[in-house]
């Protein structure tokens, strides 16, 4: 069983790594459940894609799996192959398709590819013809995102040729929201009606449309099968909302040093931080070589328990500096563990102090770090 990068990381101890990050599999799975029965009878599948979003597949996707969940998405061959070899009997899909000479990777690793062009579904139509034997493909409709998928005019030939979805052996039809995030934006809908008239042109077949956001759009977007992502990992699906998901991960970074500060000094590279009186610097044992932005320099914050410290001057490769003076010393010494994304700061509020997305808090997550795996899917069930 292949590893993830996570647990492919050397640090083993959690008494000498820099910082742990503990990920919870009950609550991945808990996620799933509640997105499953929100969406019945649609289908829910799980998006895997980037190691699990960076919190490891190899550990995630077998807990969901045990919970029942049958179809899993990926983006690239590569990741189809190292989750096959962990889930023998699942449905797994490739977003991005077969690249030209890989047809017979996907056949012999019984990967389902989704076809995004006429020229990936003739391909496909012809591995087939000479092959002998038919393997489902998914059809990927582009209804405004304008990434992946059949553009219209590509699209109209299809639906004036039904023959080219049958020798391409398409078994479902599917399209993604470009802006299901913001439930008021126009695109919404008319990605829904372009998709609506998608299908009218095409045999019946089985849908897919919703992302973690489109789910809550309601039963409209669903179709007969729905590919949450992010939620599934602590992410808030309908931002400006309360989140309705479980939370995943916490990160906790080691105080590695404390030191008193009195102004006019200045803390960290570019002297960004100018000290205003007496004060504490913890440092960390974080940095952006771990995932933790650079972007979150003079703007991120930890917890130690219920107490914020503020990020003070510029993050750099393997430390921050974080201003403890408010604190008790006997709560901020060396070895002290600082919640850097934790019950007060989840994911989504770091992302935001950022200057980015949840996404990329995630996929960022370092192979430095101790990785903690809790629970076993099951949540007690």
């Amino acid at each position: 069983m292949p590893d993830s990068p996570g647990d492919a990381c050397p640090m083993t101890d959690s008494r000498t790594a820099g910082a742990i990050l503990t990920i919870d599999l009950d609550s991945v799975v808990a996620n799933w459940r509640q997105l499953r029965d929100r969406v019945g009878p649609a289908a829910c599948a799980a998006v895997v894609k980037a190691d699990a979003y960076g919190l490891g597949a190899g550990r995630v996707a077998p807990a969901l799996a045990a919970a029942g969940c049958t179809r899993f998405f990926v983006a690239l061959i590569d990741e189809g192959l190292a989750l096959r070899s962990l889930l023998p009997e699942a449905e797994i899909h490739v977003l991005c398709g077969p690249l030209p000479g890989t047809e017979d990777v996907f056949a012999e690793h019984r990967l389902t590819p989704v076809l995004n062009s006429l020229e990936q579904m003739g391909s496909w139509a012809r591995f087939l013809a000479a092959r002998g034997a038919p393997l489902a493909a998914g059809l990927h409709v582009d209804t405004g995102m304008r990434r992946l998928g059949l553009p219209p005019d590509e699209l109209a030939v299809v639906a004036a040729d039904h023959g080219r979805l049958e020798a391409a052996g398409v078994a479902y039809v599917m399209s993604h929201l470009a802006c299901a995030d913001e439930p008021e934006h126009p695109l919404n809908e008319e990605q829904r009606l372009v998709f609506a008239d998608a299908r009218a042109a095409l045999p019946p077949l089985p849908a897919s449309f919703a992302n973690s956001s489109g789910i809550f759009l309601g039963p409209a977007f669903h179709g007969d099968s729905v590919r949450p992502g992010v939620a599934l990992y602590g992410g808030n699906p309908c931002p400006g909302h309360p989140n309705p998901m479980a939370q995943v991960v916490r990160l906790q970074g080691r105080i590695v040093q404390v030191r008193d500060v009195d102004s006019p000094q200045t803390v960290g590279y570019g002297a960004t931080h100018q000290v205003a009186g007496t004060g504490r610097i913890a440092t960390v044992a974080v940095g952006y070589a771990d995932g933790y932005l650079r972007s979150l320099s003079n703007a991120g914050s930890g917890y130690i328990g219920d107490r914020r410290v503020p990020v003070v001057g510029r993050v750099s490769m393997d430390l921050i500096t974080l201003d403890v003076s408010h604190l008790a010393e006997e709560s901020s010494r060396p070895g002290t563990l600082v919640d850097l994304i934790g019950p007060h700061n989840p994911v989504d509020a770091v992302a935001e102090a950022a200057g980015t997305i949840g996404y990329e808090i995630l996929t960022a997550l370092g192979r430095r770090y101790h990785r903690v795996y809790t629970g076993d899917g099951t949540g007690g069930a």
